[in-house]
């Protein structure tokens, strides 16, 4: 059998497809999950068969070494399209959650509540890196995560294998039973990935099962708040490079393997054009862009001969790093290599700049580069770079025609966590009325918003000029207002005539995925589509103008009362 991945064969014998089919069976029958179309297998069948399944698989493992019989395959074409970050783990990760979820979760079952239905809210109290804006990312890798939602009885086994205190299970085993019967029910609302969000705004709302909604807060923020995070320095990398192109170079830097892929595609929906980092290439289809090591040049006798070398090696993928040794000297050998390509039928694609003055030596490579009529050959600038070291060698009219960027954009430097939350908004028994829930501070920044909340963008003139956050249970008076909620005196009161839209979209419903996710370049063709339609001020990088964000009158209304209630302050 031959198994055709992308443009790569693999060959496999026959007795291997035993083992695909095995698997399938397997995955199929086991715990009677549903798949797409008609089909549905009982559970008691998945339950019979289990055992026999996993003896197949083994004896098809230990057969697949055998050749095929004749040592012929038959010829299976298959065409995968990974883009997944589970592909690289396992298929499911529902364990990756804090242990106190899962106490809470057994607290809510010997109680008796598994079914109260409960709303929660993400969102953000401030703009990362004391910006006027953020980027929203992540919704891709949270619907992944979500729709393969479930505890597999190696989950179960290792959580029965917990100690308490006192040396006893830390879960009842009957509650891991229930965990295992459980299936994702919730319904999922998000603004869409790519959006620029502001904060309070709620990023993504779970309404359900409050088990399930209190069971997935860890790994939602854990996805929402480092892609967010990452998108929203891209997003102020690329703006500083001035529609110039910014290559993500961070994986070396990153934090860890998953962070690095993680980083590598919010990077590109903030607006980046490629990166380095080859698996994100193929898992996400990325554009990849790279040159040279300091390393190739220094194991040469000589730049010039590694050059050279590098030239015929590579002909066209000719990017010179230049600054092993002497920065202008290294241009010059750049330009005699190059003039041997263009002899070739090649052509000199640039240069790299690493180190040193780089306004001032980009300058000075434009001017060798043209004088020797490479007019097209581009300067690419790294050096652990960001919005405001770009920014002032622009101002300084640096000639550089490609940012490179990575420790300082894969890993939020200045600002290493959003710090983005997951607040209860609301809570009823099964069949009950809704009753609005409220966290208290001394801190009002951190005082919750109750309700089922929805986020409504104004617009007028094609431009955003407003976000109001507003209860889907209270509705919106018939004058809409924006209440600043942290102080009640700044409003901004919105034309009947202005357009609006709601930003937060279904997603699951039931637990059932009803979005399907735009491609990665149409993300970033959409999160740049967005911030032009904001007024320039947010993308400044010092003082950015505010924009207006808040409650709706009657949710303000609502809260300052609960506040009161709470502190003693009504009857």
């Amino acid at each position: 059998m031959k198994l055709v991945v992308g443009r790569g064969e693999f060959y496999f014998s026959a007795t291997l497809r035993l083992r695909v089919f095995a698997f399938g069976l397997l995955n199929l029958c086991r715990r009677g999950r549903e798949i797409e179309g008609p089909v549905r297998c009982p559970r008691r069948l998945g339950a019979a068969f289990h055992p026999w399944l996993r003896i197949g698989v083994l004896l098809s493992v230990l057969f697949s070494w055998l050749p095929a019989a004749g040592g012929h395959a038959t010829i299976l074409r298959v065409r995968l399209f990974v883009k997944t970050f589970r592909q690289l783990y396992r298929q499911n990760l529902s364990l990756a959650t804090d242990l106190y979820q899962l106490t809470m979760a057994q607290g809510y079952w010997k109680m008796g509540r598994t079914g109260q239905e409960a709303v929660f809210h993400l969102h953000f109290r401030k703009n990362p890196f004391q910006g006027g804006f953020t980027v929203a990312c992540g919704l891709a890798s949270v619907m992944d995560f979500l729709s393969n939602f479930h505890f597999d009885s190696e989950d179960l086994a290792y959580l029965g294998s917990l100690p308490g205190n006192d040396g006893h299970p830390l879960f009842d085993p009957s509650f891991l039973r229930y965990l295992g019967e459980m299936r994702f029910e919730c319904d999922v609302d998000a603004i869409p990935e790519g959006a620029t969000v502001f904060p309070q705004e709620p990023l993504v709302r779970v309404k359900g099962p409050i088990i399930q909604a209190q069971i997935i807060e860890t790994p939602l923020l854990n996805l929402i708040n480092f892609q967010t995070l990452i998108a929203t320095k891209a997003a102020r990398v690329c703006h500083a490079a001035r529609g110039e192109p910014v290559l993500e170079f961070g994986l070396r830097r990153a934090q860890g393997m998953d962070g690095g892929l993680s980083a590598s595609w919010a990077a590109c929906v903030g607006g980046c054009a490629a990166t380095s980092n080859v698996l994100a290439g193929k898992l996400f289809g990325i554009p990849v862009r790279g040159t040279h090591a300091h390393s190739w040049v220094m194991s040469f006798g000589s730049e010039l001969e590694s050059f050279r070398a590098y030239a015929g090696a590579m002909p066209n993928n000719a990017v010179f790093l230049v600054d092993t040794y002497n920065t202008v000297e290294g241009i010059r050998h750049a330009v005699e290599v190059g003039r041997w390509l263009k002899e070739n039928g090649h052509e000199l694609a640039g240069i790299r700049l690493d180190s040193g003055d780089l306004a001032y030596l980009s300058i000075q490579a434009r001017r060798i580069l043209d004088e020797a009529g490479f007019r097209d050959a581009v300067i690419v600038a790294s050096n652990d770079l960001d919005e405001h070291i770009i920014d002032s060698l622009k101002e300084q009219g640096a000639a550089v025609n490609v940012w490179g960027v990575g420790t300082k954009l894969v890993t939020g430097y200045d600002q290493p966590a959003l710090g983005g939350v997951y607040k209860l908004a609301m809570i009823r028994d099964p069949g009950g009325p809704w009753r609005h829930t409220l966290k208290l501070s001394e801190q009002s920044l951190k005082i919750s918003t109750p309700g089922i909340q929805q986020v409504r963008r104004f617009t007028q003139a094609q431009e955003f000029i407003g976000d109001m956050i507003y209860d889907l249970e209270l509705g919106i008076k018939p004058r809409a207002v924006i209440v600043d909620p942290f102080d009640p005196t700044r409003r901004k009161v919105i034309a009947a005539e202005a357009a609006f839209e709601d930003l937060l979209i279904p997603v699951f419903r039931s637990g059932r995925q009803v979005y399907q996710s735009p491609t990665l370049e149409e993300i970033r063709l959409y999160a740049a589509r967005q911030r032009e339609r904001f007024h320039a001020g947010i993308k400044r990088f010092v003082n950015p103008h505010q924009y207006p964000v808040g409650l709706e009158e009657g949710l303000h209304e609502l809260k300052t009362n609960l506040v009161l209630e709470a502190r003693g302050f009504k009857d």
